[in-house]
């Protein structure tokens, strides 16, 4: 893994080795990063992104911060959703390539630049399971949400169905990372389906939402349950 203090096959990385694992991680697979998401996906993620900006449910010109906003999928239907984005990330690479016309922030997103209550919403895809505490991130999102505003996280997930999960299993341990290899860097294709061992079960997620100050959180299962949505309110 380019710039990783840890390679597939040995001990996920915990902590400040995470944090660098995956900055670099990042880095590297940035210029292919959505050309990868797109084919691994067929396309799916697109749809995903467009129902966690819907289930928002902010008016128009809210403003919305893009937690891990990669290169900015997100932040354009933020603002195609008439909102105002603003993009933050760890990994100078994913913002380099990043294409919207959203601001954007370089930084740790479990440390926001960010003034208490100063958002009406937050968005995150698929970044749960890279950050080194994901209790901080869920108290700092509390931080800096609003009374009243609301939050929509993706993340991946596994099928409840044992024929699906195998299947699912079978696709994201050994195709994904085929399909990395051919058109970025296998070795951080092979790390991502691993990744998925840092996520805890789906009530917990849903209990540590609340456990953070949010109410009425939802999961929805996306793709027969390849993905998951959560969606709460800051109380």
């Amino acid at each position: 893994m380019p710039s990783s203090d840890v390679m597939p096959g040995e001990s996920l990385p915990t902590g400040e080795a995470k944090v660098r694992a995956v900055r670099g991680m990042f880095d590297a697979i940035a210029p292919r990063y959505d050309l990868v998401n797109r084919v691994m996906t067929f396309g799916l993620d697109r749809g995903w992104r467009r129902r966690a900006v819907r289930d928002l449910r902010l008016p128009a010109g809210a403003l919305v911060l893009d937690l891990a906003a990669g290169t900015g999928d997100l932040c354009r239907d933020l603002q195609a959703a008439g909102h105002r984005p603003v993009g933050v990330d760890l990994s100078w690479g994913m913002l380099a390539a990043a294409r919207t016309t959203a601001p954007l922030v370089q930084a740790d997103v479990t440390r926001l630049p960010v003034p208490d209550g100063r958002a009406d919403g937050a968005t995150c895809g698929f970044a749960l399971r890279n950050l080194a505490d994901l209790d901080a991130f869920l108290a700092e999102l509390a931080r800096v949400v609003r009374p009243g505003g609301r939050v929509a996280v993706l993340e991946v997930s596994r099928p409840d169905s044992a024929l699906l999960r195998w299947g699912h299993g079978v696709y994201f341990g050994k195709v994904v990372p085929r399909i990395g290899g051919l058109l970025s860097d296998r070795s951080a294709y092979r790390y991502l389906p691993r990744s998925a061992a840092y996520l805890p079960p789906p009530p917990e997620l849903v209990e540590r939402f609340e456990a953070a100050g949010f109410i009425a959180a939802t999961r929805s299962p996306l793709a027969a349950g390849a993905a998951q949505l959560l969606v709460a309110t800051r109380g």
